[in-house]
């Protein structure tokens, strides 16, 4: 059975779609997927052992200039990709309008989420078979259903695997443990304060652990250097790929992180991993797997799910935190005394395995 899956972003989507591509694979013997996914995430698709192509989307890029696009015949060719491919079924896994209109280029029925189900109702429109999943669980859970469903075999009661491919990345630990910091993220009210990171850093230093800084732009770049600025053992490491970052993070010890794709990384590749939610909820999207350790912030207004941080400082609030360094204030609830006590945890409880 051959089937084709759209699941074209964010990185994180994309690395939710991992444990349901494990359970059909080994519900329905011989099933093959073929992959639609943003350009800037296509690396991951082709780790998981159940996946023969991976189809590259620009639609991010494209939009911005259509009319280049189709001058220099991209959209074309990505139309042709879709209409060679001889498939059985068609998953949209994704349930927004702009992944229901690629479903249009492929000859094979259709399986979407059903207008209650999707993101975007208007996406069911366009499927063949429109399935019903419960919100309010995990995404993973989610499109671990939504498989299931439009498959036809029993979900499997046991925590979803991801199945990627780990010796691809080289699967041995460093000789000097080192832990990961994941502190790029898009929001700007999920950046847990520089002052926190650095005070681990001098934490996991005091302790004979070194730090490594991924980045991803020069915003991160900045960020890292500072945060590793005179320390020993913080370092910035050169701008990677997503599969050199893959490749760190499974030679790390742990990781921390905040609400970020690259956390979700870190899970899919059983990197035990501390995540920081201030104005996020963990619950629908936390990182998903073993040794995964969420820490949510308990302020008053968290999870407020908001870009910006509206919140008035209260005279006590002025009185007790730097208000320029500790911002913004659903993270004072983590503080690096907190977070560092349960990364010792985390790590006692990885030797111990």
């Amino acid at each position: 059975m051959r089937v084709l899956l759209i699941k074209t972003s964010s990185l994180g989507d994309v690395i939710h779609a991992l444990p349901a591509l494990t359970d059909a694979a080994r519900a329905i013997p011989g099933i093959r997927f073929d992959w639609v996914v943003e350009e800037g995430f296509a690396e991951i698709p082709t780790w998981h052992p159940a996946v023969d192509n991976v189809i590259p989307v620009a639609i991010r890029r494209w939009r911005k200039n259509i009319w280049e696009t189709i001058k220099s015949g991209q959209w074309r060719r990505f139309k042709q990709s879709l209409r060679e491919g001889k498939y059985d079924l068609v998953i949209d896994a994704q349930g927004l309008l702009k992944s229901a209109l690629l479903t249009r280029y492929v000859k094979a029925p259709v399986a979407g989420l059903d207008r209650q189900s999707a993101r975007e109702s208007l996406a069911s429109r366009f499927y063949d078979r429109r399935l019903a999943v419960g919100r309010g669980q995990h995404a993973v859970e989610r499109l671990r259903q939504l498989f299931a469903v439009a498959l036809g075999y029993d979900l499997p009661a046991t925590l979803g695997e991801y199945g990627l491919d780990r010796a691809r990345l080289g699967d041995g630990k460093a000789k000097v443990p080192f832990v990961v910091f994941l502190h790029g993220t898009t929001w700007d009210t999920k950046h847990w304060p520089e002052l926190y990171w650095r005070e681990m850093a001098e934490r996991l230093g005091q302790a004979g652990i070194e730090v490594r800084l991924p980045w991803g732009n020069p915003a991160e770049h900045e960020r890292a250097q500072r945060i590793a600025a005179g320390l020993k053992n913080a370092v910035v490491l050169p701008k990677l790929n997503l599969a050199g970052v893959a490749k760190v993070l499974v030679a790390a010890r742990a990781c921390v992180a905040v609400d970020t794709g690259l956390g979700h990384l870190a899970a899919a590749l059983d990197v035990p991993t501390i995540s920081l939610f201030g104005p996020t909820n963990p619950g629908l999207t936390g990182a998903y797997g073993q040794g995964q350790v969420h820490l949510a912030s308990d302020f008053a207004c968290a999870p407020c799910l908001s870009k910006t941080c509206t919140y008035q400082p209260t005279p006590e609030d002025q009185r007790r935190f730097d208000l320029k360094r500790e911002w913004p204030l659903c993270f004072t609830r983590l503080n690096p005394e907190r977070v560092a006590s349960r990364l010792s945890a985390l790590l006692l409880a990885e030797d111990l395995r």
